[in-house]
């Protein structure tokens, strides 16, 4: 099968949708199908070159001078070289684009709506086929008018990814108990609330220490409101880092306080690290936690409730362990090659249905 991967970039740099792009191109080239992605250049190159995905260089960015002309050109050029049987976008520009040239081409395209939250993701609703990557992301698509007999679930995997070592790196030492976040540091996150949940958790356990692990745009505001709490010294940014697994394995707590998150990749690397998990009943995490199963959820944007379920499982040991274990269970469901296949199976699906 001739495949093509549609992304704005491929930047290292935690972007889950790149990730989730990159891994399946990779899988897919390991499957000795013909792989193809087309975005502007990144830190992915060389990963997309070590496993025989064809790159094509096509910058859909909005920093690009006159972006949709020059991208439009671009792209027309690899349709007419690479001739995919399929082109699958991650991103908008790319739907928008890839519906705009089937007609001149034998192809037909999948979506996949990474951030259903937004309001331009309706055009992902292009695709032939619409992936939601939960079933809650399924849902609000259908909702904002998508048929559902267009749209299929496929759970994002991570676990066994073709980005990263078998291994993690280095471990790291961290102050116990070890309070861990991995995220992009905006406002959807929830890092305000968390921050202000620490302030409460840091008067009540003088040993515990918070750890953000990741970079963004509000950086400087949130370590701006880590100054007025009680003790800014255990509040510790530590920017963005390639592969996080080393916090996860040395948390006690992992926390993922999003206001909004269709899915939340981070939370399956969090669990089979062994975490005990805290995170936000938003969109696709109930369904990353089996349900509540494999971890603790509570609402947005309420601070007060987050510092009562951390302290809980600081003062207890038994039920941290116990969420260990059940975070650890299942987790088979959560991996690239379960991902893969149920998109490859998506493709067969539309390709059966129009013989080229």
């Amino acid at each position: 099968m001739r495949i093509l991967h549609l992304a704005n970039h491929c930047h290292r740099a935690g972007n889950g949708i790149v990730n989730v792009a990159v891994d399946l191109a990779c899988s897919q080239a390991l499957e000795n199908h013909e792989i193809a992605f087309a975005s502007a250049p990144g830190g992915y190159l060389a990963i997309l070159a070590q496993y025989g995905v064809r790159y094509f260089e096509v910058d859909q960015t909005r920093r690009a001078p006159l972006p949709l002309a020059t991208a439009s050109i671009a792209l027309f050029s690899v349709l007419r070289a690479f001739q995919p049987e399929i082109v699958h976008a991650h991103m908008m520009t790319g739907a928008v684009l890839g519906r705009l040239f089937s007609p001149c081409f034998k192809y037909r395209i999948v979506t996949t709506v990474h951030n259903e939250f937004q309001r331009s993701a309706i055009l992902m609703g292009v695709g032939d086929l619409v992936i939601a990557i939960s079933a809650a992301s399924a849902r609000a698509m259908a909702r904002r008018g998508i048929p559902k007999r267009r749209i299929r679930i496929v759970h994002n995997g991570v676990l066994g990814s073709p980005r990263l070592e078998r291994r993690a790196g280095e471990n790291v030492a961290l102050s116990r108990p070890a309070i861990v976040t991995v995220a992009g540091l905006n406002w959807r996150k929830g890092i305000a609330d968390l921050i202000e949940a620490f302030d409460i958790i840091s008067r009540y356990s003088r040993d515990s220490h918070l750890y953000i692990v990741g970079d963004g745009p509000q950086r400087k505001e949130f370590e701006v409101q880590a100054t007025r709490c009680f003790d800014r010294s255990r509040i510790h940014f530590i920017g963005f880092t390639p592969d996080p697994r080393p916090y996860y394995q040395a948390a006690d707590i992992f926390v993922l306080a999003s206001h909004k998150e269709p899915f939340g990749l981070v939370i399956t690397e969090a669990r089979e690290a062994g975490c005990a998990v805290v995170a936000t009943d938003v969109g696709g995490i109930p369904e990353a936690l089996d349900g509540g199963d494999a971890g603790v959820l509570v609402p947005p944007h309420r601070s007060d409730i987050l510092a009562k379920a951390i302290i809980t499982l600081i003062d207890s040991p038994f039920h941290r362990e116990r969420l260990q274990r059940r975070a650890s269970q299942n987790l088979e469901d959560f991996s690239v090659k379960r991902c893969n296949a149920q998109t490859m199976d998506v493709y067969r699906e539309l390709l059966d249905s129009s013989p080229m």
